[in-house]
C-alpha cells in the first residue's frame, strides 16, 4: 500500500483466486476409495447420451481437443445462458463420494447439487489445455440422487469437458426422485420489531418422507434456507416498512414446491441508526492521512464536499499482537505539504461543522493486528480511545486484513464464537460503543474473502496451523449489528464468488456488486447449514476502488450507477436479480480512495455525489 502507485490492498489477486479455487467455496471432505464411477457416458464417447443440456448451449461431442478416448463435450454459453451439461445419478444415503472431471475453457465449472448436505462446486480457467478439477461431499440421510454438471460463464467461448467421475456406491437402480414436496400453507406474519417479523407456516409432505429444506422468499426474490423448520425470523428490515413474503419446500433430491401465496407485515416504528445523523445516501472515502504512495497528500481542509465520511488511514499497532494503535500524520519527509498538526485538527473541525464525520481507520494492509488476550483488548481501547480523544473524531473505522482476523478450525458457529481475537475484538468494540455513547460512528470494511465466502475454507492460520479464514468478519458483524452504522465490503481486490444464485461472480460488473451487496440485504447460507441473517438497508454501501491504478476490479461509473439503481430501485438489474427485492434505503458508496479520486481528476465523488442524489 506505501509503494507508488499501489492498490489499496496489495495482496495479490492470484494467490486469493487460487485459494478459492482451492476451495471452491466450500468444504472438502475426507475421501474415500470406491470401486466404481456411476455416471452415465463419462467420456461423451456416446454422444450426449445420460446427459441434459440447456438449449441455448450448442452442445455436442466432439473429436478434438479430448483428454481421454475419442470424443469429448464442447459447448458455448450464449447470452445469459451458462451452457450448463447436467446428469441425475442414483446414490446412496449416508455414502461419500468424489466428483471429479477434465476441463478446459476460460472459466468452466463442477457441480454437485441436491447432496442432502452441502453442495459443493469448483472452477478452473484453463483456456489452452485440460485441466482437473474435483470435489468431494457425503449424502443426505434420505438422499437417493444427486445432479452433477458442468457449465461455463458469461461472455466465454466454448468449453470442453472429458472424463467425468462419481466415485461412490452406486444407488440401488430405482427410479430417481423427481417429485416435489406439496406447497406449504398456513403461512403468518407477525411478532414486528422495527427491524424485524416473525414468519410460520405449516409443514410439507414429501413422497421420499420429509422435506429437507424450506426456502423464504421476500419481496419476491429468491429463497434463503429456513432449514428444516416451519418458522423464519426476517431480519435487517426497515423500520414502518410492508413486507411481502412467501415459503417453498425443498427435498432432499434437490425438487422444490411452487411458492405459497404472498402473506404481507409492516414492522414497528423507529429502529436504530447507530452512530446517525448521516444523510440517508453516503459516499465514504480513505484519506491517506499517514503515508504517501503516489497518489499525492490532501490537507483536511481541501477534502472535497461530496464525501460523508472521511476515514483516516490508518491508525496501525506498534506490534502485532500488543493492542497498541498508534496515529501520526504523514511525516514532511514523504509529504511535503503535509499541514501543521493544529491546522490538521482544526480542518476535522471544519469538516464536522459542515456535517461530515472523520473516524481512525485501524488496519489496511501493514496494519495487522492480533487481540490473543484481554490485556491486548484493554490496550486497544486505551489506545484507540486516545487517538479519538486527541482529534476529536467521531468513531472507528475496522479495516483488518491478512490474518488479523482468523477462526480456529473447531469455531463453527458465528453466533457464539470462541476464538480469543474474535471475541476480544467484539468485546473491544462494545466497550468503545458505551464509552462514546448514541453518536459514535462504527464502520467496517472486510474483503469479500471474508464475508461473503461464508465459513467455508479452512486454511493456514497465522502460526501454521489449520485455521478458518474465510468468513472470519461474521461473528464481528453479528455481535455488533445492533451498534453498526455501515459495512462496506470491499467489492476489489477478489476472485469470483458464488451469490445466491449459486452462480459465480466476477468482479469489475454491475453483477457482481448487486450479488456481493445482495447476500447482506438477504441472508445468505454459510457451513453446517445455518443463514446469516440479513443486514438493515441503511447499514449497507459496497466498495470500489476510484480509479483503474487504485486496485484490481475497478468498475466503471456507468456499471457502478447500474448496480446502485438495481438494487435500490429494481431498476438496470442484468442477468442477476435481488434475492431481497428493491431496497430503497442503501447507504451509499465506499471508495479507496479519496486522494485516488483526486489523481483520477475526481470522476468517482462527482459522478457518484449526483447519482446518489437523485436517487428518491
Amino acid at each position: 500500500m506505501r509503494s507508488s502507485p499501489s492498490p489499496r490492498l496489495a495482496r495479490v489477486v492470484a494467490p486469493l483466486a487460487a485459494l478459492v479455487v482451492g476451495c471452491g467455496g466450500l468444504l472438502a471432505l475426507p475421501t474415500a476409495a470406491h470401486a466404481a464411477n456411476i455416471v452415465t457416458n463419462p467420456g461423451f464417447e456416446n454422444g450426449l447420451a445420460g446427459w441434459t443440456c440447456s438449449s441455448a448451449a450448442g452442445a455436442q461431442a466432439v473429436s478434438s481437443p479430448v483428454h481421454g478416448g475419442s470424443a469429448a463435450l464442447q459447448a458455448t454459453p450464449a447470452g445469459g445462458d451458462l451452457a450448463r451439461c447436467q446428469q441425475n445419478v442414483s446414490v446412496k444415503p449416508n455414502s461419500s463420494y468424489t466428483l471429479s472431471a477434465w476441463v478446459r475453457g476460460g472459466y468452466v465449472f463442477l457441480g454437485a447439487s441436491g447432496t442432502g448436505t452441502t453442495d459443493v462446486s469448483t472452477w478452473a480457467s484453463s483456456a489452452s489445455s485440460y485441466s482437473q478439477l474435483s470435489r468431494t461431499f457425503t449424502t443426505g440421510a434420505s438422499t437417493t440422487s444427486v445432479t452433477i454438471y458442468v457449465n461455463s460463464w458469461y461472455g466465454q467461448g466454448a468449453y470442453q469437458a472429458d472424463d467425468v467421475v462419481l466415485d461412490g456406491p452406486p444407488g440401488d437402480g430405482g427410479p430417481v426422485d423427481t417429485e416435489p414436496p406439496t406447497v406449504p400453507g398456513g403461512l403468518t406474519v407477525g411478532g414486528a420489531t422495527a427491524s424485524s417479523l416473525n414468519l410460520n407456516w405449516t409443514a410439507s409432505t414429501d413422497n421420499s418422507g420429509s422435506v429437507a429444506r424450506y426456502e423464504v422468499s421476500r419481496d419476491n426474490g429468491s429463497g434463503v434456507s429456513a432449514g428444516a423448520s416451519t418458522s423464519y425470523t426476517a431480519s435487517g428490515l426497515s423500520a414502518s416498512t410492508s413486507y411481502g413474503f412467501r415459503v417453498r419446500a425443498c427435498d432432499a433430491a434437490g425438487n422444490c414446491s411452487a411458492y405459497g401465496s404472498s402473506v404481507s407485515g409492516t414492522t414497528k416504528e423507529g429502529g436504530g441508526n447507530p452512530g446517525g445523523q448521516l444523510p440517508k445516501r453516503v459516499l465514504v472515502g480513505y484519506l491517506h492521512a499517514s503515508f504517501a504512495n503516489g497518489s499525492g497528500y490532501i490537507r483536511m481542509r481541501d477534502v472535497p464536499s461530496e464525501w460523508d465520511v472521511i476515514n483516516l488511514a490508518f491508525g496501525e499497532p506498534t506490534s502485532v499482537t500488543s493492542g497498541d494503535i498508534r496515529f501520526r500524520q504523514c511525516p514532511v519527509a514523504e509529504c511535503a505539504n503535509v499541514e501543521p498538526e493544529a491546522d490538521f485538527i482544526a480542518g476535522i473541525r471544519e469538516k464536522q461543522a459542515a456535517g461530515k464525520k472523520v473516524l481512525i481507520s485501524i488496519g489496511g494492509q501493514n496494519g495487522q493486528v492480533q487481540l490473543t488476550s484481554a490485556a491486548a483488548r484493554d490496550k486497544f481501547v486505551a489506545s484507540v480511545s486516545a487517538i479519538i480523544d486527541k482529534y476529536g473524531l467521531d468513531g472507528l473505522d475496522i479495516d483488518f486484513e491478512g490474518h488479523s482476523l482468523y477462526l480456529n478450525r473447531g469455531d463453527n458457529d458465528f453466533r457464539n464464537p470462541t476464538t480469543p481475537v474474535i471475541v476480544n475484538l467484539i468485546s473491544a468494540l462494545k466497550t468503545l460503543k458505551a464509552r462514546y455513547g448514541a453518536k459514535f460512528v462504527l464502520t467496517m470494511a472486510p474483503e469479500t474473502f471474508f464475508v461473503q465466502l461464508g465459513y467455508q475454507f479452512y486454511g493456514p492460520g497465522p502460526n501454521g496451523t489449520a485455521d478458518q479464514r474465510a468468513g472470519s468478519y461474521l461473528p464481528v458483524i453479528h455481535a455488533m449489528r445492533d451498534d453498526l452504522t455501515l459495512l462496506h465490503v470491499q467489492d476489489y481486490n477478489s476472485g469470483p464468488i458464488v451469490g445466491l444464485d449459486n452462480a459465480y461472480h466476477t468482479m469489475g460488473t454491475h453483477d457482481f456488486h448487486v450479488a456481493m451487496t445482495d447476500m447482506l440485504l438477504a441472508g445468505f447460507p454459510v457451513a453446517g447449514g445455518a443463514t446469516f441473517p440479513p443486514l438493515r438497508q441503511d447499514q449497507v454501501a459496497f466498495g470500489l476502488p476510484a480509479a483503474q491504478y487504485a486496485g484490481n476490479g475497478f468498475t466503471s461509473v456507468a456499471e457502478v450507477q447500474k448496480a446502485v439503481d438495481c438494487l435500490a430501485k429494481g431498476t438496470n438489474c442484468g442477468t442477476y436479480k435481488p434475492r431481497s427485492g428493491t431496497n430503497p434505503g442503501l447507504r451509499g458508496l465506499m471508495t479507496w480512495s479519496i486522494n485516488w479520486d483526486r489523481y483520477n481528476n475526481f470522476e468517482f465523488s462527482r459522478n457518484h455525489r449526483r447519482h446518489l442524489d437523485s436517487l428518491p
